[in-house]
């Protein structure tokens, strides 16, 4: 068996370290030769991430060429320039250029998300080859080096730990945990333990916060976790937006129409022996009057807008339709670390001397208050805040740069709030001995000469998990002095318990106090016994200011929010109830041991999901989907990345890592939760926005169809009731104005009092198709009338009073058309109104020049009307804003009726 397929399938951190470099075939003294592991590079690859080849420019505009909508324009055009008919077959041309090029520019702003995580590797890395420490390039990272890692160092590798000192590593890019992991070499015996608690291993990407350490690196490349990540990415396959599959199945529906009647138009003109030039003009025009040619355009401008206000709110989306998609959201994932929380370490509680205090304050800001139950000012702190000084590494600048342990840093900080300066302290009490952090005991220990209340010799300052460090003390430090341990050890077990409960991370503080003139032993560990039991902090990653008011929103919205995060799961379930999340929390141990279907069944009661892997995420996310949500998914680290991509609208944190904002569909400038709620609220007026459009859309298409249907099949001006000119004139500029006043007008309140609306009802449901046939008849009899009272002047071969009739009441009955549909089931003609006017006040200009300037006349085919034959026209118009407001006016008295007998029903009796 080669060494690839052994390490394939060793599960490394349930072997022992000498059976590892045996597996790996490394040598833990003098690590690989140079000619081996140039060898192992040519038969494993570098060490990198494989990308994911993006698309080329022209790959995309030919999908967007391909296009049902663009084909059938395509076609029309086509057929326009066979028949003589130029300036038709250029204007759907230049409307099918138009379409192609805004949908790749869109398109080709999302870059590959594989290729961030290539450009994450590290440049260097400091091995063992041929018995020498030397640097080489990350890339060149074999399995079998010995690598050599210190604090600051990003892992190059991922790799088995063969021996370590006070070792940490931060692990929240690929787990979510917020706290550094402590790390060993102690053999682990369960090989099911989960990612984040395989203290024996480190992984590539992640940070050394403390300590040194001697590893073996047993996976490179695609082979290590980010690499899985990375497999996870390649597989997962963008899926078009709802928007997208609605407007898809719609633009069928539309083909078998237009199409449909076209080939009815053109049969009944062979029947009547007319010439195939003419009977192909006709179905050209049919075509384009069945075919919303504007339609592709239009969404794009209206998601483009959308795009613009998700911006001005900090909010980026790399496609127009994910604007859309954030309307439909219907369940929110959220990762914890760095998206509802600041990714800072806190200190929230503190127990000193057998009294509570809480701790305010943000971040890593220095500034802050404690503060008791009874507001008493005069305890006296200074052991405390010499032990959170001394007895730690990190560094906190004033504007909040943390260097070294993100925990450390939080006693830092709490010490500054107490009165000490951490550096300060350190320079005027040196150290004179010390007990290194390690996970073996589970505590630090510093040894100074500090005046106060440890006066009269040296103080070792001591720090540590409750257990251990209750386990060295002889006594407890409470309100009323010092008392043996026997009578404070109820209280302090009590007091960690509580703490423990609220999610918190919990440190103990104690002291030893020695004689005057008294040496430290040369084994300092020796003297950490007999302490003096001092307090507990309770530490937390907070939240972030806007989370709890955003999540309640959104639940108000009817949207399920959760959280799924790295992070233990009493943790998760801790903070999950601090915002207001639904019942139910869930372990990834627990949630692996599920089926699909059990998870499917269970999910309407889980709403916090702790110590999950980035596969739990992806499996949750695909879960949702399968039971017909639509998925947000918010996150900033890589292990969200697979996750990300896979929902329908993956949210990137804008300080979160490059492989995040590339596999996300939006990112979060402000890394604000909240603007993910101003997102899916814009998103929601976007939705209806679009369906105010489709729904004047249709009404037009309808009324068209039935126009060219009805005076085909009753010979009516030879089938020609208005010229094909005429139809793209209506398309390019009348029905351009009324589209521009939905889309400036006002987002109504209370949308995000409403339920998100359900995926399966489609925009063209049986009641919105009923209501457009409904709307498109009314417009089809007023443009026939016309034709009808006016038989004698009818023409299709010259300009005729009819046709430009006709022509003025489907122009003037759109604009008007136009203005009462912005709104529904609201009426169109409330406040505000005056910018819809100004904007449908253009269309009535063009469309009186159309009729009365000589040039436009010839263009478009009209010729002009006299002042009797203008309110004829006008008179018609307005028939179909006066049968709209009616309509919707039935429609809200009935919804009235029916929400009054839901309240009646549902009152207590």
């Amino acid at each position: 068996m080669t060494t690839a397929d052994s390490a394939a399938e060793t599960i490394w951190h349930s072997e022992d370290p000498d059976m590892v470099i045996a597996a790996v075939g490394g040598d833990r003294e003098r690590g690989l030769t140079t000619a081996e592991a140039s060898r192992r590079l040519s038969e494993h690859g570098p060490n990198a991430i494989a990308a994911e080849p993006a698309p080329s420019v022209w790959q995309v505009a030919f999908r967007q060429l391909v296009d049902p909508m663009n084909i059938m324009l395509v076609v029309v055009a086509v057929v326009s320039f066979l028949i003589d008919q130029i300036s038709v077959g250029v204007l759907v041309g230049a409307l099918v250029a138009l379409n192609v090029v805004l949908g790749t520019r869109q398109e080709m702003k999302a870059k590959a998300s594989v290729d961030a995580l290539s450009r994450m590797q590290i440049p260097q890395a400091r091995v063992i080859r041929d018995g020498s420490l030397m640097q080489v390039d990350a890339t060149a990272l074999v399995p079998g080096d010995l690598l050599a890692l210190e604090a600051g160092d990003v892992v190059p590798a991922d790799g088995r730990i063969l021996k370590s000192a006070t070792l940490e590593a931060q692990e929240a890019a690929l787990t979510g945990e917020s706290a550094p992991i402590p790390k060993d070499a102690a053999t682990l015996d369960s090989a099911d333990t989960p990612l984040g608690d395989r203290v024996n291993m480190v992984f590539q990407n992640t940070q050394i916060t403390r300590g040194t350490a001697s590893v073996v690196v047993t996976d490179t490349g695609m082979a290590t976790q980010m690499g899985r990540i990375a497999s996870m990415l390649s597989a997962v396959k963008p899926a078009k937006s709802p928007l997208q599959r609605e407007l898809d199945a719609l633009t069928g529906v539309l083909g078998w129409v237009a199409w449909g009647a076209v080939a009815v138009i053109i049969i009944t003109g062979l029947m009547r022996g007319q010439e195939v030039a003419s009977v192909v003009l006709l179905g050209i025009s049919m075509a384009i009057s069945a075919i919303p040619t504007g339609m592709p355009t239009f969404v794009q401008a209206m998601l483009s807008y959308g795009a613009r206000q998700l911006a001005e709110h900090q909010a980026v989306v790399k496609n127009l339709t994910d604007v859309e998609t954030l309307g439909a959201t219907s369940a929110i994932n959220s990762d914890k670390t760095g998206t509802l929380t600041m990714n800072e370490m806190t200190v929230e509680s503190l127990y000193f001397r057998g009294q509570w205090f809480t701790v305010s304050g943000n971040g890593y800001e220095k500034s802050g208050q404690i503060r008791s139950a009874t507001g008493d000012h005069t305890q006296d702190f200074s052991v405390l805040s010499s032990g959170l000084a001394l007895c730690s590494d990190a560094t906190v600048s004033d504007d909040g740069v943390v260097v070294g342990d993100p925990t450390e840093a939080a006693l830092v900080v709490l010490a500054a709030k107490l009165g000490a300066d951490a550096e300060l302290s350190r320079a005027a009490y040196p150290r004179l001995a010390e007990v290194p952090f390690d996970s073996a005991y589970k505590f630090m220990a510093t040894f100074h000469s500090v005046p106060g209340e440890t006066a009269g010799g040296s103080v070792a300052f001591v720090k540590g998990g409750p257990d251990v460090v209750l386990d060295r003390c002889g006594s407890v430090a409470t309100a009323s002095g010092i008392v043996p341990i026997d009578e404070g050890r109820a209280a302090v077990v009590e007091a960690n318990e509580a703490l423990s409960t609220q999610g918190l991370r919990v440190l103990a503080f104690a002291y030893r106090r020695f004689a005057e003139g008294a040496e430290i032993p040369d084994d300092p560990m020796a003297s950490i016994n007999d302490l003096t039991f001092v307090g507990l902090v309770g530490i937390i990653d907070p939240l972030r200011p806007s989370s709890k008011e955003a999540v309640r929103i959104a639940r108000e919205a009817g949207i399920e929010v959760r959280m799924i995060t790295g992070d233990h799961a009493i943790t998760a379930s801790a903070i999950g109830g601090k915002l207001g999340l639904g019942e139910g929390a869930l372990s990834g141990a627990d949630l692996q041991a599920m089926t699909d279907d059990e998870v499917k069944l269970a999910l309407p009661r889980l709403h916090v999901f702790g110590r999950v892997t980035p596969e739990d995420k992806l499996r949750l996310a695909r879960l949702m989907q399968e039971e017909g949500a639509v998925v947000a998914m918010t996150g900033d680290a890589v292990n969200d990345a697979a996750a990300l991509k896979q929902a329908d609208i993956g949210v990137a944190m804008g300080s979160g890592s490059e492989v995040t904002k590339q596999a996300g569909k939006m990112i979060l400038v402000d890394d604000n939760f909240g603007t993910l709620v101003t997102a899916v609220r814009l998103g929601r007026a976007i939705y209806d926005k679009i369906v105010s459009y489709v729904r004047f859309q249709m009404s037009q298409l309808f009324s068209l169809v039935l126009l060219f249907l009805v005076a085909s099949i009753f010979n009516i001006n030879n089938g020609v009731p208005l010229t094909p000119v005429m139809v793209l004139f209506l398309n390019f500029f009348v029905t351009i104005f009324p589209v521009i006043t939905i889309l400036l007008d006002p987002t109504p309140d209370g949308i995000m009092q409403k339920p998100p609306r359900d995926p399966k009802k489609t925009i063209a449901n049986r009641a919105a198709v009923t209501l457009w046939l409904v709307y498109g008849t009314v417009l089809f009899a007023v443009t026939l009338v016309p034709l009808l009272i006016y038989p004698e002047q009818l023409s299709s071969t010259e300009p005729s009073t009819p046709v430009t009739m006709a022509f003025v009441v489907a122009a003037f009955g759109a604009i008007l058309s136009g203005l009462v549909m912005r709104r529904d089931p609201e009426s169109g003609l409330v406040a505000p109104i005056l910018t819809a006017v100004k904007w449908l006040s253009i269309p009535v200009v063009l469309t009186v020049a159309a009729v009365e300037i000589e040039f436009m006349q010839r263009f478009v085919g009209t010729t002009a009307l006299d002042g009797g034959e203008w309110l004829v026209c006008l008179g018609l118009a307005l028939i179909v804003p006066i049968f709209v407001e009616i309509e919707k006016a039935i429609r809200r008295n009935r919804r009235a009726k029916v929400a009054s007998s839901d309240i009646s029903s549902n009152s207590p009796r």
